[in-house]
């Protein structure tokens, strides 16, 4: 049969949880023990044993944790003391992880249980030769379920983030919207930054995967503010202030045409002066008809009126050179400024598309082991 004492009329090993968190060694209630027929005892107190691991954060949102619970003996020895696995009630194979009741157990919203592996170890005593201490080393293997993070952080900072790219839709001409709309998609994702340091652990051992990719937006989104400023600052040159080079006119002639976008045509108000025909130029006046006659007029042609010396001496120098006007010069560095804001935007496209990509495909990557321990073949 079996008896039920109270656990103070029985000895009761000094079993404790090394890596305690609040100092609470004792349990919550003193249960009775159970005497078996053969010898055997059986206690089983109740009992909440609250302990710590360190975090990794280097792939947060998309990390995994290992954290473990340390038990063993406080006094006695593995001579004395030996820490042992439970048989299974059914099969009576020794049960080597963490056993969990369905029933009892309320499945957490932020991680998920991936290994629950137990492992009996030795520990070693200092300076003496000793066996040392039987341990018991309990392992959760957790992973971190990103669906929250995913939905209300990194869907937003990346929509947010890929505004900055849509400043290159804008006119070259109108840096002062384009300065204005990066800047405020880099105060966005200054906010961004600070929710999520709200969010992880405050550690500088690592940055988590998330603030790489708003640092890594945040230098993109600093670049087309700068870029911004330089496209303004050659589409607004003049002959005035600056000179164009024979390359850059031949550039702002050519560039456009392969890479797509026609020359400019009059965008500035301003036009061409347009050509005279060559030849004679005439006066002409108009007789009307003598008194009650009919409406009909004539027309004759007005001697000419042009001064003698005119026609004296060789006529003017004729010039081949197409003329330059101030006008097309400017037309001139407005369309380089278009090639340089174009050449940016691909470069933008790419560099935006590709960073996204490899950071968070980088999270994807990080998932918990299929075997928590490697190199060893026993299952646990």
């Amino acid at each position: 049969g079996t008896i039920r004492v109270p656990a103070d009329m029985v000895w009761l090993p000094d079993i404790v949880l090394e890596n305690n968190i609040d100092g609470n060694f004792e349990v919550a209630y003193s249960a009775n023990v159970l005497i078996y027929e053969g010898g055997s005892m059986y206690w089983l107190p109740p009992a909440i044993y609250r302990s710590t691991c360190s975090i990794e954060v280097t792939f947060f949102p998309f990390d995994w944790q290992n954290c473990s619970l340390v038990f063993r003996s406080q006094t006695y020895s593995a001579k004395e003391v030996q820490l042992t696995f439970g048989p299974d009630d059914v099969t009576g194979v020794p049960v080597k992880d963490i056993i969990i009741d369905p029933a009892a157990f309320t499945e957490n919203g932020e991680w998920a249980i991936r290994h629950r592996p137990a492992r009996q170890l030795l520990a070693p005593v200092s300076g003496q030769e000793a066996p040392g201490f039987s341990e018991m080393h309990y392992f959760l293997i957790i992973q971190r379920k990103p669906l929250f993070y995913i939905i209300n952080i990194i869907i937003p900072c990346v929509l947010i983030s890929s505004l900055v790219v849509l400043v290159y839709f804008l006119p070259a001409e109108s840096g002062g919207q384009k300065c204005t709309v990066s800047i405020s998609v880099l105060l966005a994702q200054t906010v961004f930054l600070f929710l999520i340091a709200q969010q992880v652990p405050e550690t500088s051992l690592s940055v988590p995967l998330i603030g790489k990719y708003l640092l890594f937006v945040m230098v993109v989104a600093t670049i087309i503010v700068t870029n911004c400023v330089i496209v303004l600052n050659v589409s607004l040159r003049s002959p005035s202030t600056h000179a164009m080079s024979r390359r850059l006119k031949h550039v702002s002639t050519t560039a456009p045409q392969i890479m797509g976008f026609s020359q400019l045509n009059g965008q500035l108000g301003l036009e061409a002066p347009q050509e005279t025909p060559k030849g004679q130029q005439v006066d002409m006046w108009a007789v009307y008809g003598q008194g009650g006659h009919s409406g009909r007029s004539t027309l004759f042609a007005a001697p000419l009126r042009c001064p003698t010396f005119l026609h004296w001496g060789p006529p003017p120098p004729q010039s081949d050179a197409p003329l330059s006007f101030p006008w097309q010069e400017m037309e001139n560095w407005v369309m380089i400024g278009q090639v340089i804001d174009k050449l940016c935007f691909w470069a933008a496209i790419l560099l935006f598309s590709i960073g996204t990509f490899a950071i968070f495909y980088m999270g994807l990557l990080n998932t918990a082991p299929d075997n928590p321990f490697p190199g060893m073949e026993e299952p646990y």
